[in-house]
């Protein structure tokens, strides 16, 4: 006898294998959950544990484990990106996840055997086979970039006009495109720069993904009307059939541990730590750069001088394995003055407390939301990928942050290191009391109270998730 069809609609969700694409998906299967829709995730072996984490409280989400293709340069147990020795074997793994294809196929394939096909599947920019899949057998492909939507216009319309910059200034104009600042090539993440390079394997992978991605039935953006100020039907012209782009973010406002005051931080003393200063709000400076960020010794060396040389508290979230504070830092650093964690630390959760008056980040996109949906201003300092492209948009397009500048690297000797000088000057230009860090702090409280608004009923992003899943019910 065949299984019955359930009657509960479901939706399948596919994230790529790194923290920063898979924490906003979690979200969503969280935000989707509520509205009584099952939800099946997609993943490896070892990466099921740490999502089961995040969802546990939520029966109507599942998980279904396909084993991680074994490939050549992707070390043996590597299942994401967060456990690769360096950014080096990030292509390799990229290329790995294509052997993923069949076994997603056999999935589908089971569910239409049991007459449980999904209204759709929201798989990431990264898992581009999975269009041509869901296209043979009629389900809905709606795809995840983990970006806000001007970062990817300006990345989709760099990959397509491949613009040259200004011999003189530099500046680079995109057809089309009003920017809230001046774009130079120095903004665009390094993949588009070298876009028309297709000898480079990177290069043919993103072409290949980006076929996918265009051709998608919709796209899932975590972010919000108000933040986007009319810029999404220029970045849905880059898709074809019509396909549409659904802001319904924040998504980290739909977790609904990040204000449940008896849930952990990750760490007791950080709890302590930050319990102490309470007395104090917005006296103390977060500092983290992300799980991916590869930050030298010497690197880290400035940050924590420049830290101490600042004058203001902080908590900082290490993740080196061979760094320890210098001596000239530790005679200075007391644990009334700074904080530095090694271990895990549920960094929303440090955000929303009221201690927490500023953001050192490297302008992830989902660090930026999470930091301004609290209310809490930026320190830019990016690093890698769309990063610098974020930092532009909070400096300069929202004005919810200042950024740490490039000037006085360490010893003059060019090697990139930026100085104590440079961070402690962006430390205090934020933390103080002069006109950048009063503007920023005021505008990042604004965009708080508009980023709240857009994700509770009757606001932007609440019911753009009502009218995404009423046109997916609606199609099925």
């Amino acid at each position: 006898m065949a299984p019955r069809p359930s009657t509960v609609p479901q939706v399948v969700i596919f994230p790529f294998m790194a923290q920063g694409h898979t924490l906003p998906l979690l979200d969503l299967s969280k935000a989707l959950s509520s509205k009584q829709i099952n939800v099946t995730i997609i993943t490896t072996p070892s990466n099921a544990k740490s999502i089961l984490d995040h969802v546990s409280k939520h029966p109507n989400i599942r998980l279904i484990e396909l084993p991680f293709p074994t490939a050549d340069g992707v070390p043996r147990g590597c299942e994401n990106t967060s456990q690769l020795p360096s950014m080096e074997y990030h292509a390799p793994f990229l290329m790995a996840t294509k052997r993923l294809r069949k076994p997603f196929e056999r999935v589908l394939n089971d569910m239409k055997e049991s007459q449980s096909l999904p209204l759709c599947v929201v798989s990431d920019f990264f898992l581009g086979f999975t269009q041509p899949v869901c296209q043979s057998f009629g389900i809905p492909r709606l795809v995840f970039h983990g970006m806000g939507v001007l970062p990817m216009a300006i990345c989709k319309a760099s990959w397509v006009h491949k613009p040259n910059p200004d011999p003189d200034s530099g500046h680079i104009d995109l057809p089309g495109l009003k920017l809230p600042f001046v774009l130079t090539a120095s903004d665009l993440p390094h993949e588009v720069v070298n876009s028309s390079d297709l000898n480079d394997p990177m290069s043919q992978f993103l072409e290949e993904v980006g076929d996918a991605d265009v051709n998608s039935w919709g796209v899932i953006v975590n972010s919000f009307e108000d933040l986007e100020l009319g810029r999404v039907s220029y970045f849905e012209s880059f898709y074809k059939n019509g396909a549409r782009a659904w802001c319904i973010g924040p998504l980290n406002l739909h977790d609904e541990d990040v204000n449940t005051q008896n849930a952990p931080f990750g760490s007791t003393n950080v709890m302590k730590w930050l319990k102490e200063h309470e007395s104090r709000s917005g006296s103390v400076l977060y500092v983290s750069f992300g799980s991916q960020a590869d930050v030298s010794d010497a690197q880290l060396d400035e940050v924590g001088l420049g830290l101490v040389e600042s004058g203001v508290q902080f908590i900082w979230v290490v993740r080196s394995t061979t760094w320890s504070p210098p001596n000239d830092m530790k005679e200075r650093l007391d644990d009334r003055r700074g904080l530095i964690v090694s271990d895990w630390v549920d960094q929303r959760r440090i955000l929303s407390h009221v201690s927490i008056g500023g953001f050192l980040s490297h302008c992830g996109w989902n660090s930026v939301l999470e930091s301004l949906s609290v209310g809490v201003p930026i320190l830019a300092w990016p690093m890698m990928a769309e990063q610098a492209l974020n930092a532009r948009v909070v400096v300069d397009g929202l004005g919810a942050g200042v950024r740490v500048r490039n000037q006085g690297v360490a010893g003059g000797s060019g090697n990139g290191v930026v100085s104590w000088k440079a961070i402690s000057k962006g430390v205090r230009e934020l933390m103080g009391e002069g006109e950048k860090g009063t503007s920023a702090r005021e505008r990042a409280r604004v965009l708080g109270g508009v980023a709240r608004r857009a994700v509770e009923e009757g606001g932007s992003s609440y019911k753009t998730l009502d009218e995404l899943l009423q046109k997916l019910q609606c199609q099925c």
